[in-house]
Formats: structure tokens, C-alpha cells, sequence
């Protein structure tokens, strides 16, 4: 069978895996500095092209739904198609062309609003190609050098491009006075170098044989049909109402700008703290739920039902708090939830289940992103109180299934 050019690549001779393995890491770095700088002034930039706050909870959420409901479509076609370097390479570039674009939305009158829309959610739909794909091909340089250690290592690659790309947007809006668009524009140039380490990656692997159909059904084992516990879907469920009410950082930018709590060139700086609360939150939970189980997640749903609480705050202090909370309650989500998926299901339905997990989570990104901004116009108070009653649930729900103790042992 003739190689297709698009099938997973393994290091080529003098390639190390290590080396892959990192140069996915650069990509993601790079990557992170494009869309996380641009989505830490996402509220400042709606509000000034015209958005009220539902508009900006509907687009900020609307843009997180995209970037995991279509991974139902996007994940089994990477693996029927085998075509895991062209949505790799479409996922990036959408992203490098679509966010520094948006340094034009403010000449554009009144279509700039519909045009900064437009183009966050175009590069969200850039993060729904490119991750299955890009996860494969991350897993399979990682599995010859250890998995845990492999992705270990990539992610910390990515969170410093989390973390570095709202404090590269501040750093230009502070040198612009206040103005949002040259911080846009120089995010062309992180976008440029995540598509030239990437083609420097593809232009070190060779193509992994294709297995023939036959060969495939063979390696598929019995329990791929078998349906997923009811303990998974629960805990779906109490995830989604977690994501639900952790309200976007849109919407807490759209405050702290709004209110006039902090200047413009401060809100990406603070994004860029809660990244780094997320990078600390996620390698300890992770510990800790390798020690303890998955009690440690009961903690999830008190830490998001506080966000709120602290970050629509007028004073600096406790919204910098909650800006923080924020960061670590996504840290968890980020890890140690998946972790607990991973146990939850067995080893050969854990593709499928991530798919449906991620399908959850976007539906309660985009309705609570939605509820969020519309009460959030109406009253502080009620915004809060909606989201301590959502979190009282998914409480309640990891209760119910036992999250107090470890999951029986994947199949």
C-alpha cells in the first residue's frame, strides 16, 4: 500500500523522540501565545467594538462550544481519514490567520462587532481541527519515551505560551497607550513560527504504515461496542455544570474594563497569572488525585461556585482572588477531570468517551457563557447565586456516583 503523506509520522533516523516530542511543544508555545494572548483581551476588544455583556458571554462561550462539540466530528475523521498533518497544519493556521486579523475590527465601523465574531469563532473552530489530530500525533512520538513523561513535558511547553502571550498583548497595549489593535497585529509573528516548527517537525517524521482494513477491524476489540458505564455519563453531567458555571474570561475582562476596576493593559496581565495558577493547580491536583482518588475533585464545584463571588468584585484584591480561582478551577478541569475519565471507562472506549466528554462540556460552555452574560446585565447577585445553585448539583452529582472513592479498575 502506497504511504499517504498525512499518516501519523514516527522520529525519523537521527530524529529523536524527545526531539518530536518538544518540537510539538515549541508548536503549542507558539500557538497558546496567539489565541490565549488574543482571548485575554477578547472582553476589552468586544466592549469597544460595541458588545453588551450577553453578547460578549455568547461569543466567548459560543467560541469554547466550538472548540469542543466539533471534536465529535473532527476526532473519528482524523482517524477514518488518516489525514492527521492537513487538520493539524488547517487547525494552526486558522488560528495564526484568524486572531491577528482582528487588529482590524476597529476600522470596520459597525461591521466590526459582527467581524471580531466571526473571527474568534473561526479560530476556535481552527482548536476543534487541529486537537484530535495533533494529540495523535503527539501520543504516538510520546510513546517511546514515555507517555506521561512525553505529554508531561509538552504541556508544560504549552502553559508557558499561555503564559507568555498575555504578558507579550500587555506589554504592547502599555506601549500603544491603551490601544488594542498593534497588540493583535504582532500576534502574526508568534503564528508565523508555530507553522514553521510545525513543518520542521512533519519534515523529520516519516509516515507510519497504513494498516489495511482488515488488519484494523482485527486490532478493534470486542469491548469497543460495549456502552459506557452510567457512572461516566454522571460525572459527565456534573463536568458540564462545572464548565457551565465558570464564567469566561471574557466576561470577567468585560467587568474589570467596564467597572474601570483596572486598566485595559492590566487585564491580559492578570489572565496571564491565572495561567499560571492553572499550570501550578493542574500538576498538583494531578498528584493528588494519583495519591488519593478523585475526592480530590469535590473541591472542583466550590472553587467555581467562588469565582464569581470575588472576580465581579469592585475592589482589586478579591477580584485579583477570583481571577486566580478561575485559573486553578481550569487547571483541574484541564487535568485532573481527565484523569478521572480515563478510569471511568475502558481502555479501548476512552477516544469515544473523551469525544462525548468534550460534546458535554461545549453544550455547558455555551449555555452557561449565554446565562452568564444575560445575568451578569441584570444583577452581580443573581449571577452568583445561579451559579452556586448549578455548582450545589454537580456537588450532589459527585456525591451520588462516588467521588469519594476510586473508580473500579478500567477494563
Amino acid at each position: 500500500m502506497t504511504h499517504h503523506q498525512d499518516n501519523i509520522g514516527r522520529p525519523a533516523a537521527g530524529w529523536s523522540p524527545w526531539r518530536t516530542v518538544v518540537g510539538f511543544g515549541l508548536v503549542s508555545l507558539a500557538g497558546d501565545m496567539v489565541y490565549e494572548g488574543a482571548r485575554s483581551v477578547y472582553g476589552p476588544l468586544l466592549a469597544a467594538l460595541g458588545a453588551s455583556a450577553t453578547m460578549v458571554g455568547l461569543v466567548t462561550g459560543a467560541g469554547e462550544a466550538t472548540a469542543l462539540l466539533l471534536r465529535l466530528v473532527s476526532g473519528p475523521f482524523a482517524d477514518r481519514s488518516r489525514r492527521y498533518w492537513t487538520m493539524t497544519f488547517t487547525g494552526y493556521g486558522l488560528t495564526a490567520v484568524c486572531v491577528p486579523l482582528l487588529a482590524i475590527t476597529p476600522t470596520l465601523g459597525a461591521a466590526g462587532l459582527v467581524v471580531a465574531a466571526g473571527l474568534i469563532l473561526t479560530e476556535r473552530l481552527g482548536k476543534a481541527i487541529r486537537s484530535p489530530a495533533k494529540s495523535a500525533l503527539l501520543a504516538d512520538a510520546a510513546a517511546h519515551v514515555g507517555m506521561g513523561r512525553g505529554l508531561g513535558v509538552h504541556k508544560a511547553l504549552d502553559q508557558i505560551g499561555a503564559f507568555a502571550g498575555p504578558l507579550l498583548i500587555a506589554a504592547i497595549i502599555a506601549a500603544g497607550a491603551g490601544r488594542l489593535w498593534p497588540a493583535l497585529a504582532i500576534l502574526a509573528v508568534p503564528g508565523a513560527a508555530s507553522i514553521l516548527i510545525l513543518l520542521t517537525v512533519r519534515a523529520k517524521s516519516r509516515p507510519r504504515p497504513t494498516p489495511t482494513p482488515a488488519a484494523a477491524a482485527a486490532d478493534v476489540p470486542a469491548v469497543a461496542t460495549t456502552p459506557l458505564p452510567a457512572r461516566f455519563w454522571w460525572f459527565a453531567a456534573a463536568a458540564g455544570l462545572c464548565t457551565a458555571g465558570l464564567v469566561t474570561y471574557g466576561l470577567i475582562g468585560y467587568h474589570l474594563v467596564r467597572d474601570q476596576v483596572v486598566d485595559t493593559a492590566v487585564v491580559p496581565l492578570l489572565y496571564a497569572a491565572a495561567m499560571a495558577a492553572a499550570a501550578v493547580t493542574a500538576l498538583a491536583t494531578g498528584v493528588a488525585y494519583d495519591r488519593s482518588g478523585p475526592r480530590i475533585l469535590l473541591a472542583l464545584p466550590v472553587m467555581v461556585a467562588t469565582v464569581p463571588v470575588l472576580a465581579f468584585r469592585d475592589g482589586l484584591v478579591p477580584v485579583v482572588a477570583g481571577i486566580l480561582l478561575w485559573g486553578a478551577a481550569t487547571g483541574v478541569q484541564d487535568s485532573t477531570v481527565k484523569a478521572l475519565v480515563a478510569d471511568l471507562v475502558p481502555r479501548h472506549r476512552r477516544a469515544t468517551a473523551y469525544g462525548l466528554f468534550a460534546a458535554v462540556q461545549g453544550a455547558g460552555a455555551l449555555t452557561g457563557g449565554l446565562a452568564a452574560g444575560a445575568l451578569y446585565q441584570q444583577s452581580h447577585n443573581a449571577l452568583t447565586a445561579a451559579v452556586a445553585l448549578s455548582q450545589a448539583v454537580a456537588l450532589l452529582i459527585l456525591l451520588r456516583i462516588g467521588a469519594v472513592r476510586p473508580p473500579a479498575a478500567p477494563r
